[in-house]
């Protein structure tokens, strides 16, 4: 039979045209900025014809020579839904959109962490049928070079089903905007735990001061793939000098019992990620042993495996007995297990635990890490042994800079948005004196970029988290990131802080009280934005007077007037020192709307310090609205992070 050949001309003239394509954002249930211009802009064929109607609109443009097109929209009303259709060589029908309040979310792991793991989590994801509130969440990626497309991404509206993969501090926020304005709230989710505030800024921004711009200039163009290439090969070495060969199958087949001989295995100190210890920078497959003895009078009795948490999943066993698994990184593991598994004398826990992406391993409190039998407790915190079996090595975003901005924002731009809420810094407290440059410099970096003037910029400031056991005699890392926070909300235009200190978990780098984070952050746009007469500020440190040995404070933002919870008008969490920078613990009460702060150590008070710690949890000074008043220095002394610098990947 002769075939039948198409002329290649003739193939392209039939086939070879590009549709006209749009950003994944233009979606099906997408939300629209209500009261500004509406840009819109796609992909097409060079100089190809485009036509967009929208609400009783239509506007008309050509691609440019590379296929790109754009557009702006007048500005709506909140409403919807409403259809857009987009006509080229092919028409595309973007169908259920409302227009309101669209805000960015962003930031490391707490801005990321999702309704499904607060606070009565059940208990909020079936208060969700909220239909008008919705959210785009952007797929982590990372690029050397600005993207045009996102990797993926897609649109989701609020209700029991969906609602648990929302960013939780995002969705109290919208929630709370929702019931007060009545009008479509939108959230834009680009999120990534553990991450840098530079890699979320441009090159082109951090080039612009001296101290990033020597490590930009001298960056050669990245091979993403070459380098995650290298570098497994480098970990691969690195391990197999730390534990030597890795386990066959047969080795692999005995590893939870008793029997199996581990005394060749390196030690490891538990609870705590493995990226602390001796394997930085690694993903991937490790094996956890752990031996106990057990007396005559408890063997055998059924008994509570407790694991602290583990990153990102676990399969765990005793004497063999697999006992549970568990694949939520942030979920302490208790593990109940039946009779006949326990034996006198040595017993062995052997847990496997796969970690995908950042820090891995077992972590946590050392007081969870147990076996507890009837009223006895088995402690298990110490050394453990453990073997590598697989790496799973990932470039992580924070090797070089950018590489988010690259690939999470500026895809996004310039899409019409209302403001931003921002959740990060615990990445950055070893170089928290820094981050008083690099922060405005991000912010500032994405309005200028985005195009849409100074936006509202809304940001939590850290909460209480005892990572250092920091303090002012010793110094502490979060106390110095809290205070380059609150530098950036009084030197920044259109920026607001949200203090968070009293609601952080001492143990736990993320608190699940993520509503009151919520609900803090929308006071401030409620006020600042939307123009409701309520306060939103929290008490923050104006000025000080000695006399004597007493220190008297004055606070802005007092709203009501300042106050304590506490019944006996104790106001905890001052500190007062003398010449000899030492600090003492103070007595404090409030008094005519000011701070009365003394301490019988310190007869000449030169500086004051209030929640200057890593874990300021105790601290209790409020305004009668509710709000904690912002950790605080009154001295300039040498902070411990004033050498830290940000350096890239070798």
């Amino acid at each position: 039979m002769k075939k039948f050949v198409l002329p290649f001309i003739l193939l392209l003239s039939i086939f070879g045209y590009a549709k006209v394509e749009m950003p994944l954002l233009f979606a099906d249930d997408m939300v629209l900025q209500r009261n500004k211009p509406i840009p819109v802009w796609g992909w097409a064929d060079a100089n190809e014809k485009i036509e967009v109607s929208f609400n009783g609109q239509k506007v008309k443009t050509k691609a440019d020579k590379d296929g790109k097109w754009s557009l702006e929209l007048k500005s709506e009303k909140a409403g919807g839904p409403f259809t857009m259709t987009i006509k080229g060589k092919n028409t595309i029908q973007i169908k259920n959109i409302l227009v309101g309040e669209v805000w960015i979310c962003s930031g490391q792991s707490n801005m990321e962490f999702a309704v499904s793991g607060v606070t009565y989590a059940e208990q909020e994801m079936n208060d969700a049928d909220y239909p008008q509130i919705r959210q785009f969440l952007v797929a982590q990626d990372m690029s050397a070079q600005p993207k045009s497309h996102l990797k993926q991404g897609n649109w989701t509206v609020s209700n029991r089903d969906n609602v648990g993969d929302f960013t939780a501090v995002g969705f109290f926020f919208a929630k709370k905007l929702y019931k007060e304005l009545n009008v479509p709230i939108g959230l834009i989710n680009t999120t990534w735990g553990g991450t840098c505030v530079e890699t979320w800024t441009s090159k082109e921004g951090l080039s612009k001061i001296d101290e990033f711009g020597k490590y930009i200039s001298n960056l050669p163009d990245l091979d993403l793939e070459g380098v995650i290439k290298e570098q497994k090969a480098v970990i691969a070495k690195k391990i197999e000098s730390i534990q030597g060969k890795i386990l066959n199958e047969e080795e692999l087949g005995k590893v939870t019992t008793l029997e199996f001989n581990d005394s060749t295995w390196p030690t490891m100190m538990l609870p705590d990620a493995w990226e602390n210890q001796q394997l930085p920078n690694m993903d991937g497959i490790v094996w956890f042993r752990k031996t106990f003895e057990v007396p005559a009078h408890l063997a055998g009795k059924p008994f509570i495996l407790n694991l602290a948490k583990v990153d990102d999943v676990d399969v765990t066993y005793v004497n063999g007995v697999e006992v549970g698994s568990n694949s939520q990184y942030d979920v302490s593991r208790k593990y109940s297990v039946d009779k006949g598994v326990l034996k006198e004398g040595t017993n062995v826990v052997a847990v496997k635990v796969t970690d995908y992406v950042g820090g891995g391993g077992i972590y946590g409190d050392p007081a969870d890490l147990k076996v507890t039998v009837g009223d006895t407790d088995i402690a298990l915190a110490g050394g453990w042994k453990f073997n590598v079996i697989d790496v799973r090595y990932e470039f992580s975003p924070n090797n070089y800079p950018s590489l988010l901005y690259n690939a999470m924002l500026n895809p996004l731009m310039p899409y019409s948005f209302q403001g931003v809420i921002w959740y990060q810094g615990e990445a950055n407290v070893h170089r928290a004196e820094q981050y008083k440059t690099s922060f405005p410099l991000m912010i500032n970096d994405w309005r200028q970029h985005w195009g849409q003037g100074e936006f509202p910029f809304y940001f939590v400031q850290l909460s209480s988290f005892n990572e250092f056991n920091g303090n002012s005699n010793s110094g502490s890392r979060w106390a110095e990131l809290r205070e380059a926070q609150s530098y950036t909300a009084q030197t920044v235009p259109n920026t607001a802080m949200c203090v968070t200190t009293d609601i952080g978990n001492a143990k736990d780098i993320h608190p699940t009280n993520k509503q009151d984070v919520g609900k803090r952050l929308s006071a401030i746009a409620l006020r600042n934005v939307y123009g409701k007469n309520i306060v939103c500020e929290s008490p923050i440190y104006k000025s000080m007077q000695v006399e004597g040995n007493q220190v008297t404070v004055t606070f802005e933002h007092t709203g009501s007037g300042l106050m304590t919870p506490d019944r006996y008008g104790y106001v905890k969490g001052f500190e007062v020192a003398g010449q000899d920078q030492k600090f003492y613990y103070a007595k404090a009460f409030i008094k005519d709307n000011k701070v009365i702060v003394y301490c019988d150590n310190v007869t000449n008070p030169v500086a004051i310090r209030y929640g200057w710690a890593d874990d300021a949890g105790d601290c209790n000074l409020y305004n009668e609205e509710g709000f904690p008043a912002s950790p605080f220095r009154s001295d300039t002394w040498k902070s411990i992070t004033a050498d830290g610098t940000y350096e890239v990947m070798n």
